[in-house]
């Protein structure tokens, strides 16, 4: 039988619970336990893919095609997993499913009420998860805040779970903030208090308290926390801002979390190996040459927005022994006049997927400056469609090149609808979605970086490259270098005699994993470490190395 941890979070939302759960995924899978994660989420809405970032984040795709909070790129970057739809779970779901077995007279004329035909539906979802991954120990994040009034049904099914599945088979770790007070320079411990009080009286009493804060906590503070929350002292977990997510993992192996979960939840483990992560943290942390590249969107007031995108970027940079620092262009505000002020340092461009013709033309100027310019490119979604644009209207002279997504009636569609979506109605949850395959061309920088003739990568779109325009653009240097299988649809393009500017159909930022960094990103990364900048000089050879033989 699997066995469940169920982590909720208190005090204040954004408080950290994706990144913990993350990281105990690490550390548990770092003692040969299988684990599987899914995510709660106490909103209406089905999915967040009809979302605005701005009130999530990004939307992150699944394998499977589901579209899900972006915590799920957190479990698969540490855990290195691949989840499923069954790991997002909503409150929009569980209401739709409910509502269509009464429809259908599955509950045999009955009052449906919260208690206990939602909560059933709930646990139904996370023993799903069990079943279809057949881990040892599934961990479940509820989302929001214990005080919520949509979260309580989700609390009162994995309240619930502990009577179903017995004791030594749940496990409950609550995450909470304590906040630092400058007029007396000490962390509070009240607002845990009261949110364990909450959390308690909802019948849920945490095995552990995971305390975060900016200020190392005391052995005082935690004897504190541990008396009056009722748990024992060494439950009260000390979790200190890091000065990189994946520096938590170590944070809670050396707090003794993994151990005090395997002994409380009898579970056998073989040994525990964190030290390629370990060192992996070790070289995040040391000195390296920072490298400047540009990430040009609409929504870059939140990175969050692009956080995979950001993720993927310092992947790679890591391969390459460099820092990344990413200036965040708002395509918005991008125009003729201050475009290389605003790009003149950066050594590489990426333009990230989006939906929506705000800011497009900024985008097709960054394109364009990364084309004329030699600057190396990556366009990922959206950004494979601004490349075509660009191109279309500069090389082959045609201004009225666009995407029939911003402009219906353009005269020249070279990105327009897929075909199959010309009948759909409905928004969410009905693009090209998940994964598909992809056929690559020899001898071409797509090619040359993934070494091998097909590849799968995860889809999140309704436009797609217009055949009709494929042969003209193709004479005028622009390289279809990866296609279905079938050749109908184009999935990656690149231009000729550039020294690496690519776009993509797909999301390749989503497979991204810390340690193995994308063939896309680490290939763009390795390019732009070689350009040189305004202000930049090539390193001059050290002493012993030079050849004395030769004059300077």
């Amino acid at each position: 039988m699997a066995k469940y941890i169920f982590v909720t979070g208190g005090v204040v939302s954004s408080v950290g619970k994706g990144i913990t759960v993350a990281a105990i995924g690490r550390i548990l899978k770092s003692r040969n336990i299988s684990v599987s994660v899914q995510k709660l989420d106490p909103y209406l809405n089905v999915d967040p893919g009809t979302m605005s970032p701005y009130q999530h984040g990004e939307v992150y795709v699944t394998e499977d095609g589901a579209e899900t909070d972006l915590d799920l790129g957190h479990y698969e970057r540490f855990i290195d997993i691949n989840l499923t739809t069954a790991s997002s779970v909503t409150s929009g779901q569980i209401y739709s499913s409910v509502i269509a077995n009464e429809r259908r007279g599955d509950f045999l004329g009955g009052t449906i009420q919260v208690i206990p035909h939602v909560t059933n539906e709930l646990k139904s979802r996370i023993h799903l998860v069990a079943e279809q991954s057949g881990a040892d120990v599934i961990i479940v994040e509820v989302g929001g805040t214990v005080g919520d009034i949509e979260g309580l049904p989700f609390l009162e099914a994995i309240r619930q779970m502990r009577n179903d599945v017995g004791r030594e088979n749940t496990f409950y770790i609550h995450v909470t903030l304590l906040p630092y007070l400058g007029s007396t320079s000490e962390l509070k411990t009240k607002p845990t208090q009261h949110s364990v009080n909450e959390l308690r009286r909802i019948g849920i009493q945490p095995d552990v308290i995971a305390c975060r804060s900016d200020y190392p906590v005391s052995d005082e503070l935690k004897a504190k926390i541990s008396l009056f929350c009722d748990v024992d002292r060494q439950a009260v977990i000390s979790l200190l801002t890091a000065s990189t997510i994946y520096e938590t993992p170590l944070i809670l192996e050396e707090e003794g979390l993994g151990d005090f979960i395997a002994d409380r939840m009898k579970i056998i483990q073989t040994g525990q190996d964190l030290k390629e992560w370990r060192q992996m943290v070790e070289k995040i942390k040391s000195p390296k040459e920072t490298l400047q590249v540009a990430l040009v969107g609409k929504y870059v007031e939140l990175p969050d927005a692009y956080i995979s995108v950001r993720e993927a970027l310092n992947h790679a940079a890591l391969h390459h022994n460099r820092n990344t620092e990413i200036s965040w262009v708002n395509s918005e505000e991008l125009n003729k006049g201050n475009i290389d002020q605003t790009l003149r340092f950066v050594s590489g461009i990426v333009v990230p997927g989006g939906f929506g013709e705000r800011g497009i033309e900024g985008k097709v100027l960054a394109a364009q400056y990364a084309r004329e310019n030699k600057i190396p490119y990556l366009g990922l979604c959206l950004g494979m469609h601004i490349l075509v644009i660009e191109f279309a209207r500069n090389v082959l002279n045609s201004n009225d090149c666009h995407s029939t997504e911003f402009v219906p009636s353009t005269q020249h569609p070279v990105i327009d609808l897929l075909p199959e979506q010309r009948d759909v109605d409905e928004m969410g949850g009905t693009m090209r979605l998940g994964l598909y395959p992809c056929k690559l061309t020899e001898n071409t920088l797509a090619g040359k970086a993934y070494g091998t003739s097909l590849v799968h990568e995860r889809h999140r779109h309704r436009f797609e490259f217009n055949n009709d325009y494929r042969d003209c653009l193709e004479r005028a240097g622009l390289i279809a270098s990866g296609l279905s299988p079938d050749g109908k649809l184009v999935e990656i393009a690149e231009v000729k005699n550039h020294p690496w500017m690519v776009g993509v159909q797909f999301h390749p930022e989503f497979t991204s994993r810390p340690g193995r960094p994308h063939p896309l990103f680490r290939d763009f990364i390795g390019m732009a470490k070689t350009i040189l900048r305004d202000g930049d000089q090539r390193p001059l050879p050290l002493a012993g190395n030079i050849d004395k033989n030769k004059s300077l």
